[in-house]
């Protein structure tokens, strides 16, 4: 995060926790567990004994795979669950993600119900939890429901495929050997869709979908310490040692001059500013998790290359602590308590599915017919080397997540769940988060319940209406939120609305937090040919090789380069990259002449004066979409 948007963050996020402090407050009913869950994790003795068939597999014990496995016990579905670690909660466990991502909706208020708010009540329904907490929340939700079965340290080794589509069971190997298990659905929550994978489903991987196929966001390894002194870190930041930083009782952010004054030694790592939770438990030591190194270009499908950034990632750690008892006051006696066995890896595989979740949607506060909870978090595109931050795309206030987003081309009988849904890459910056998954794994426990009730697959069960009202108000039902909604978005209804959203599919305009994209600001040259540019190398890679050297030779002149495009300047410009012809004396008529601009930009532009970036944005638009 640059030190500009931490500025506009910053009362951002004490909005969303002074939020937060008064929606908890309250007496809300909970209708499952309404007591929180003991410190001590009691991880099961041994695996149970399994039957041969089960009405449903949900395969990951991920959060979402949590989610789904219950919601499908308990609206009466036969269920085996399948863990290949030995206890539950995936990433937020075991990665010791431990601060939740919360989604707040309309009017600010918390977004996400059902079997995620049953959780987040047994963790104590703050902002971050206790990893043994969260491990036995997760635990204590799954051995309630008298129809869920449990397999722990057993892993996923085939899909078992039927006409070369229909998957009817799993293979699988744990310390009694290797088994083939049987199903009528299947439910994957695996970070990485591994088993829809398996059975044949479609998919691409990072950013592939805009052309971008070796994008590799960041990957975090978390920091777990002790004897951390919360007042000196406190007054470090009134103080601003490391810049503006915000400190409650639980967690601290900011720091970002971090960024700058530590120096890794490791190759391709990053301190970036700090992102800090408290954990304390009475009657317990002080836990303190740090969500701040990061490690660039590891391929989070490669085990080795995983493995080795763990190590890599130790080594850092190990410095970075010694450097913050140095300088950072508040550290003086911090210690390692010990380190993650797991990556938080941001992004892999994308399931092509029946509806793929685009930004625009996101950007658009989308609502859809078929919506089984929401997102609405920053649009979170995470930085891919040393040399840049990332950004934020947009800040939707919620967006719906349809059941179709769900359910995988190609295959049937299978549901995908988690990170690795049918989300774009970048609508997946903010639907990937925990709440989110965890709503969509409610519905996909509950979606194979209802489709074994009328014989049908998930994909017949995604196209019928009626079927899809009532899953819908069966979720309602179990407390989920899934409300039909209308919220407004930024310039909608204006002339360059679509314009916006077309762009924004491809990433070529960032709101960031503010969601503005200063559109009544001068036009420059520099802005407008970025547009193109990148435009045609995230559509059409044969168009982008013969228009970009004609997009960037006038670049060598600095006037040209520094300046803002006036009408006929533009018109000239864009005629002399995409058609092979001299320029008449009129070029705004000669553009509209050659379908480079249309009747509607042509008529709201009438004399040769400076353009604004709207209008950029819509000529931009319009030039691109002939190159899809």
């Amino acid at each position: 995060m640059n030190k500009k948007l931490f500025m506009v963050l910053v009362p951002l996020v004490l909005i969303v926790m002074a939020v937060n402090v008064f929606f908890f407050s309250g007496d809300d009913e909970i209708t499952q567990n309404e007591e929180e869950t003991s410190d001590t994790y009691q991880p099961p003795e041994e695996n149970p004994d399994i039957e041969q068939e089960y009405d449903v597999i949900v395969l990951g014990g991920e959060p979402e795979g949590v989610s789904a496995a219950v919601s499908a016990a308990r609206n009466g579905a036969e269920t085996l669950l399948v863990e290949r670690r030995d206890g539950l909660g995936g990433l937020m466990t075991y990665g010791m993600l431990n601060y939740i991502d919360m989604v707040y909706g309309i009017d600010g208020e918390h977004a996400i119900g059902g079997i995620f708010e049953e959780w987040h009540h047994m963790v104590g329904r703050d902002d971050a939890f206790d990893i043994d907490v969260g491990k036995q929340a997760f635990l204590e939700l799954v051995e309630e429901e008298e129809n869920l079965t449990l397999l722990l340290e057993t892993d996923i080794n085939d899909a078992v495929v039927e006409d070369e589509q229909t998957v009817t069971g799993v293979t699988l190997e744990n310390e009694d050997g290797e088994q083939t298990i049987y199903g009528q659905r299947f439910v994957d929550a695996t970070q990485d869709a591994d088993f829809a994978v398996m059975a044949g489903a479609p998919y691409f991987v990072g950013g592939a979908d805009i052309n971008l196929e070796d994008r590799r966001q960041a990957v975090t390894l978390m920091i777990h310490l002790r004897n951390v002194d919360w007042d000196g870190v406190r007054q470090t930041a009134e103080e601003e040692i490391f810049d503006k930083a915000g400190v409650t009782e639980t967690v601290a952010w900011g720091f970002n001059d971090l960024h700058y004054e530590y120096e890794t030694v490791e190759e391709d790592t990053r301190l970036r500013g700090l992102n800090l939770v408290r954990i304390a438990e009475e009657g317990q030591e002080e836990e303190f998790f740090i969500n701040a190194l990061q490690l660039f270009g590891v391929d989070g499908l490669d085990e080795a290359e995983v493995e080795e950034a763990i190590e890599k990632g130790i080594r850092e750690t190990d410095r970075i602590v010694e450097y913050l008892r140095e300088e950072f006051p508040g550290f003086e006696e911090a210690e390692v308590i010990d380190y993650p066995e797991e990556l938080y890896i941001r992004e892999t595989r994308h399931v092509y599915s029946e509806y793929m979740l685009p930004m625009s949607d996101v950007w658009a506060h989308a609502d859809h017919w078929d919506s089984i909870g929401y997102g609405g978090y920053p649009v979170d595109v995470q930085a891919t080397s040393v040399n840049d931050f990332g950004y934020v795309l947009s800040d939707p206030e919620q967006f719906a997540i349809p059941f179709r987003s769900l359910v995988p081309l190609e295959v049937e009988n299978i549901s995908v769940v988690s990170r690795s849904a049918g989300y774009s890459s970048l609508a997946s910056g903010s639907a990937r988060i925990i709440p989110t998954g965890m709503a969509a794994g409610e519905a996909g426990g509950l979606a194979a319940q209802l489709a074994i009730e009328n014989d049908m697959t998930f994909r017949e069960l995604s196209q019928d209406e009626e079927l899809i009202e009532e899953l819908r108000q069966r979720l309602a039902d179990q407390g989920a939120f899934v409300e039909h909604f209308d919220i407004s978005y930024p310039y909608e209804n204006k002339w360059f609305d679509e314009s916006i959203q077309f762009l924004i599919d491809y990433g070529l305009v960032v709101a960031g937090y503010d969601n503005d994209l200063r559109v009544e600001e001068p036009l420059s040259t520099t802005h407008f040919a970025n547009l193109l540019s990148n435009g045609l190398a995230r559509m059409n890679e044969d168009a982008y090789h013969e228009f970009h050297e004609a997009i960037r030779s006038p670049f060598n002149d600095s006037e040209f380069a520094e300046g803002v495009f006036t009408r006929d300047e533009m018109a000239e410009y864009i005629i002399s990259i995409f058609e092979d012809t001299s320029i008449d004396d009129e070029p705004w008529a000669q553009a509209l002449d050659l379908n480079l601009i249309d009747e509607e930009v042509y008529h709201r532009i009438p004399e040769d004066d400076e353009l604004v970036r709207k209008e950029g944005h819509y000529i931009a638009a319009q030039i691109l979409k002939n190159y899809q």
